[in-house]
């Protein structure tokens, strides 16, 4: 070994022990200064995911229930509130029309803020592997705040349900929610080790289960007490301390290069060349097949989550704010028992057959909400998907260990934007299938999802299969070797 190995072994030990002593387990650069109180806490990114997922799904179902009523208004239909929702209006013509024209704004409001953070989010993802990660973090929150305050004011004058369209837009030009996940997810890849990369991604899944558990339950209970408006000023102060704590105490952990320019082509360049350079052999196959994978698996879940609501609202289901906001309680507990299940299969199992279990999880809820026409029913369609969210953590694992370090802000940049486009797709295609499949099936998006959900095991299940034998064939190599 010579003087310059040595040399680097003794300055990557330091830097470790300075970084363990300045911020405890935070992995701060050598010459960077953490943020102001960064030292009080031991966590990083977790409590800006949980912020942000928090704001998110405590909105999602009020927009949908908002629009709901807001179109019932102008089209004179009063079939929920007046007690009127039961099977019997199952066949109802005004209430077609109520589901469809919700069906047909949610789709709007959702083409129109991701089409615009598509863009926004490529540039923000590989503009982070030299301008830093904080950023990433704190633009989009501020852009969810001020998506917030335009729904506010949507409210307050009672303005047409279009300037949903505006506000979203806006949340839209500062990368949206996807953003935040970009940033929080490299930052994961930025500071764990490829043994433990899944499970500490799976942890930041959690995070979401575990905000959006909290806020369906207190969306159901608080829009039924006291209206829509009220929580809506929980979704704007909830934005404005994400942003504040990624400001105060996230740790930085690229050194930012003052000469990165924001609107430049270098950063699509960036993401074009990770998925067309093929070093080492055979990982440009591997990283379209698995972002594949994760393009179908979250389609389905945005897919179908945009449903849920306006199938739990309508008959035969026929559910008040109370109810929604446990299903959606019950949806998002599957991502904490996600994890737990996670981290016991892989005492035993590939995380390629962690996946699978995952998929079938899903797959067998999704063929029981399609014949859910009870409460128990749709209950236990959400208890059989109990580890529905097992399969995501290990494809972003998957992802994040076929690229360099210095490939990561690009990577998760271009997983967000393949997550913005699942939205995207997902919007259409099963809010376009819902009102056109009503007359024959109500829960046939349902049973569609299922289908699709079949390619990834697949391609999982195939790559899988592949991997093992290809460190079978490794070992018997080395075996020969040694004899």
């Amino acid at each position: 070994m010579d003087d310059s190995d040595t040399s680097a072994i003794l300055a990557e030990d330091l830097e470790s022990s300075d970084s363990s002593k300045v911020c405890c387990c935070f992995k701060v650069p050598q010459n960077k200064r953490p943020p102001p109180c960064a030292c009080l806490f031991s966590v990083t990114v977790e409590p800006v995911m949980f912020l942000s997922m928090f704001s998110i799904a405590l909105q999602m179902p009020l927009c949908t229930q908002y629009l709901w009523d807001r179109i019932s208004e102008d089209v004179g239909y009063n079939g929920t509130k007046g007690g009127g929702c039961n099977a019997s209006t199952v066949h109802d013509p005004l209430q077609k029309e109520v589901e469809t024209l919700t069906a047909h704004w949610n789709l709007y409001i959702n083409l129109g803020g991701f089409v615009v953070g598509l863009i926004m989010v490529t540039l923000l993802g590989s503009w982070s592997d030299r301008a830093g990660r904080r950023l990433v973090l704190i633009i989009p929150s501020l852009g969810l705040a001020v998506q917030a305050t335009v729904y506010l004011i949507v409210m307050y004058l009672k303005l047409p349900v279009f300037w949903f369209l505006i506000g979203r837009i806006c949340s839209g030009l500062s990368g949206d929610f996807n953003a935040i996940l970009a940033g929080c997810f490299a930052y994961v890849a930025d500071t764990s080790a490829r043994g433990s990369r899944t499970f500490r991604v799976a942890i930041l899944e959690a995070c979401l289960g575990l905000a959006g558990m909290f806020a369906s339950i207190i969306g159901g209970q608080w829009r039924r007490a006291q209206g829509y408006i009220n929580p809506f000023w929980l979704v704007l102060a909830t934005n404005l301390a994400a942003a504040f704590y990624a400001y105060l105490f996230v740790p930085e952990t690229v050194t930012p290069d003052p000469e990165a320019k924001f609107l430049s082509t270098r950063h699509h360049r960036a993401i074009y060349r990770l998925y067309a350079s093929d070093e080492p052999q055979g990982r440009r196959t591997k990283l379209w097949l698995y972002t594949l994978c994760f393009f179908l698996v979250v389609s389905v879940h945005f897919g179908c989550s945009d449903l849920y609501v306006l199938y739990e609202l309508s008959a035969p289901l026929c559910w008040g704010p109370e109810l929604i906001g446990y299903g959606s309680a019950a949806k998002h507990l599957a991502y904490l028992t996600s994890l737990t299940g996670l981290r016991f299969m892989q005492c035993f199992l590939e995380d390629s057959w962690v996946a699978l279990v995952g998929l079938t999880s899903n797959i067998v809820g999704l063929i029981v909400f399609s014949v859910a026409n009870t409460t128990a029913l749709m209950f236990t369609g959400y208890g059989l998907c109990f580890l529905f969210m097992a399969s995501t953590p290990v494809l972003r694992s998957k992802l994040s260990k076929l690229v360099d370090p210095s490939e990561q802000g690009a990577l998760f940049a271009s997983v967000a934007c393949v997550e913005g486009l699942c939205s995207l797709v997902s919007s259409g295609v099963f809010n376009s299938l819902y009102p056109a499949t009503l007359h024959f099936m109500k829960g046939f998006p349902f049973i569609f999802g299922a289908v699709i959900l079949f390619i990834p095991a697949g391609i999982i299940g195939g790559l899988g299969c592949q991997e093992k034998n290809g460190i079978n064939r490794e070992e018997n190599r080395e075996g020969s070797g040694i004899s």
